[in-house]
């Protein structure tokens, strides 16, 4: 049912599992115990980092399929996205596989955004399983976003470092321990931003207005979560956010995180400001943050997907960076 300008509410949703697939840095992080395979070759041992990627993106719904005790036959939509042009990962992942498919994109926000529309379309009841896999690759994005990798050039203490990661999630009608209750709609917002090398604080606007219609639309406050969670302002960008909503008289301190400061060791890791990336929040969140809503320990938690909508291109004529961010709640159903 559609609550208020932006969002939704959702009787009938549920998540029933999930499957992380990270690259070499974060499985040396601090979540590496709760991803279900890890790489320490950021190749994959394949040919070229877009081969790793779709590799990685394969595995992902394999092993997803699996936990779940489900056929590829029993998926009614594949929902996809990853940052490289035209979203080819997914694509070339699915390539004759007889799927269903909705290709996606979003940039980092790309992974609450397939949630969203899967619990649409699964609430309307004209789907009973929907498969969510977004990925993203340090060296792909990398690439593709800011200059080749080989380039070696100077890198700003404010950049983010692409999180090298495959994330599959099945959402049913079959009910589980754990419910989508409520998602919210961002809108692509631009305060002039230009500089691609700080992106946390460009897209910390975009989180703010989600979190403020998200509370608004459902009248509630910060408090009704256990847990508040963005997806990769990172360090400053995190900092921004915190330093917005306290101007505008939330306090989230007490029950705020960010996942590109969750998926890794920023003291002992050479990542700059923290994670982004179309696999940093889903990393996060269906590893991790699920363990813990299993156990009880966190019951309802809202997560918050950012994504910066820009292109090489229009940097390079000067543009800004439009931003987004997309809210979805899950629940622990006792």
């Amino acid at each position: 049912m559609k609550i208020g300008k932006s969002s939704f509410t959702f009787h009938n949703v549920y998540l029933k599992d999930t499957s992380v697939i990270a690259g070499p840095k974060e499985a040396k992080g601090p979540l590496k115990p709760y991803f279900d395979l890890s790489y320490d070759d950021l190749r994959c041992y394949e040919k070229s980092w877009e081969k790793a990627e779709i590799k990685m993106y394969h595995q992902a719904i394999e092993i997803l399929l699996n936990k779940s005790l489900k056929r590829k036959e029993d998926i009614d939509i594949y929902i996809s996205g990853d940052l490289n042009n035209q979203i080819i990962i997914g694509t070339y992942a699915l390539r004759n596989q007889n799927a269903n498919y909705l290709g996606i994109f979003n940039a980092c926000a790309s992974s609450v955004e397939g949630l969203i529309i899967a619990s649409n379309i699964i609430e309307a009841q004209n789907a009973n399983n929907i498969i969510i896999t977004v990925s993203s690759h340090n060296a792909t994005a990398e690439r593709q976003f800011r200059y080749p990798t080989e380039y070696g050039g100077q890198k700003p203490p404010s950049l983010t470092c692409t999180v090298t990661a495959a994330c599959s999630c099945l959402l049913t009608n079959e009910k589980t321990n754990i419910k989508i209750t409520r998602g919210t709609i961002g809108q692509v917002i631009d305060y002039n931003q230009k500089d691609a090398q700080d992106m946390g604080r460009a897209m910390a606007p975009a989180a703010y207005q989600t979190l403020i219609t998200h509370f608004n639309d459902f009248n509630i406050s910060s408090n009704d979560y256990d847990l508040i969670l963005t997806g990769d302002l990172s360090y400053y960008g995190k900092e921004l956010l915190l330093q917005i909503m306290e101007e505008k008289g939330y306090n989230i301190k007490h029950n705020y995180n960010d996942c590109g400061i969750m998926i890794y060791d920023r003291d002992k890791q050479n990542v700059f400001s923290g994670g982004s990336g179309c696999g940093c929040l889903p990393s996060v969140c269906y590893s991790y943050v699920l363990d813990k809503m299993r156990k009880k320990e966190l019951k309802k938690v809202l997560l918050v997907a950012t994504g910066a909508l820009h292109n090489p291109i229009l940097l390079a004529q000067k543009e800004s960076i439009p931003v987004i961010a997309h809210a979805i709640c899950l629940e622990v159903v006792e």
